[in-house]
């Protein structure tokens, strides 16, 4: 009888052994990605100081914003050129 109720007991501590098994295995896994989510998180503010700290790259990105708003409006004027130009093509055509 005395087997009976240790059987069950050795079972459950079995149960206990392979649940906090798992529980660490999940824990180093879940450690394992903050680890990576934090070092990608400190590349990103290493990142955003860096930009934010250095006036030449500052200066970059308005020149580049500069350029770009000037060929924004160019290409946007040479796109109403083009559309005056068909409009009167068709209508002489007419």
């Amino acid at each position: 009888m005395e087997m009976a109720e240790t059987e069950p007991q050795e079972e459950n501590d079995d149960n206990m052994v392979n649940m906090v098994e798992d529980l660490k295995s999940n824990l180093e896994k879940l450690l394992e990605e903050m680890e990576k989510l934090t070092v990608q998180a400190t590349w990103m503010v290493y990142d955003m100081v860096v930009i934010r700290t250095n006036p030449d790259l500052a200066n970059s990105m308005r020149c580049l914003e500069d350029a770009f708003l000037s060929c924004k409006e160019e290409i946007e004027k040479k796109w109403q050129d083009v559309l005056v130009e068909s409009k009167d093509e068709e209508q002489k055509k007419e």
